[in-house]
């Protein structure tokens, strides 16, 4: 039955993309396959190639099936993607699908700008992993690490309290601004169990960056593979699995990117992805989804050194990528993750807190 006929017939329960709930409702992949492939581009926001192995997921899904993909503002955060949910509405410009910090999924779903949509693999994301109303669900995630240039830094720091030392003086960047960047937000956490916080408690962690600004060492650019490359950020917090795509990507330009996870702030956290409510192109949205969450995206992440969030059931069912997977930085310990209401609370905090802490 042709995807029109689909959606002019009532009683054969299908119905537009626009509303669907699963690939079911549409009438199966093959069906979600055709109406991406009518509506023929795909449009995201602040996905840089060198994150997750991005590069790889969007050359692998346009070759698949045909459907291009632009990527606006690749170097965004997560608060910018939500902001162009907002306000963009259903125009042709607003991001079809977005990548975010789960706590900034909340957030977004709570404003009632996502649509529910379990994929495939739904049932094999663990619970504390989705939505329960299936508006976001996690796809993959590392730990916070320090990355450092070992050309210009000698020695590199494998702590946060070793980023106090006056060696280090202007080197040590972040990814960006707490308040509007995951990755910054997470930094800020990992130093908050560095300094005796905890998840109830992320206030120790600006107040180590305050010292760290206050000391000299805080570095005021927002890192990223051009300023890892020219060594304007030496030092840069951010996830194992960008410092290590760095490390991969700058070897033969002559960097020696050196990664540590640091042991008195292992922390943890995975990544969201979830549809734009009023998507312009819904049907390329949800089948984007589909790809991220088999097999093929799963470990197409790992590639890219990112811990897939289906790597327990892929191991179950044979189809993890064994090589991949070793690859992997290892980790002590079983990761511990904070809980809605923990989030909130500190986000709040650092949305308080973070200005007044690196003033001056």
């Amino acid at each position: 039955m042709g995807l029109s006929a689909c959606e002019n017939t009532p009683t054969a329960g299908l119905v537009k993309p626009s509303v669907a709930t699963s690939a079911e409702n549409v009438g199966g992949m093959r069906a979600l396959i055709a109406a991406a492939k009518q509506e023929g581009t795909l449009r995201t926001i602040a996905l840089p190639r060198d994150w997750a192995n991005y590069g790889g997921l969007i050359d692998g899904f346009e070759k698949k099936y045909g459907i291009k993909v632009s990527v606006e503002d690749p170097l965004g955060h997560s608060e910018d993607e939500i902001d162009a949910l907002r306000k963009r509405g259903s125009g042709p410009t607003a991001p079809d699908v977005i990548d975010v910090g789960d706590a900034f999924a909340r957030n977004a779903a709570a404003q009632n700008l996502l649509a529910p949509y379990k994929v495939a693999a739904y049932d094999s994301i663990p619970d504390n992993q989705k939505d329960s109303k299936a508006r976001w669900s996690n796809n993959y995630g590392g730990y916070i690490s320090i990355g450092c240039d070992a050309n210009r830094v000698k020695p590199c720091p494998e702590t946060f309290a070793d980023l106090l030392k006056p060696a280090y003086q202007g080197k040590v960047a972040l990814e960006g601004d707490p308040p509007r960047s995951a990755t910054a937000f997470a930094s800020v956490y990992a130093a908050a169990l560095a300094n005796n916080g905890s998840f109830d408690d992320i206030q120790p962690g600006l107040d180590f960056f305050a010292r760290l600004k206050k000391s000299g060492n805080l570095n005021p650019l927002h890192s990223n593979l051009a300023t890892v490359k020219d060594g304007r950020t030496p030092i840069s917090i951010n996830w194992d699995y960008i410092n290590l795509h760095y490390a991969d990507q700058l070897r033969d330009k002559g960097v020696n990117w050196q990664v540590a996870i640091p042991f008195d702030g292992s922390f943890a956290q995975y990544f969201a992805l979830a549809i734009n409510k009023n998507a312009p192109r819904p049907a390329a949205a949800r089948l984007w989804q589909e790809y991220l969450f088999s097999p093929e995206g799963q470990n197409l992440r790992m590639r890219g050194y990112a811990r897939p969030v289906l790597m327990d059931a892929m191991k179950q069912d044979g189809t993890l990528d064994k090589a991949a997977a070793a690859r992997l930085p290892t980790v002590e310990g079983t990761p511990q993750f904070p809980t809605d209401a923990q989030l909130e609370k500190a986000k709040e905090t650092v949305a308080r807190g973070w200005a007044k802490a690196v003033s001056g």
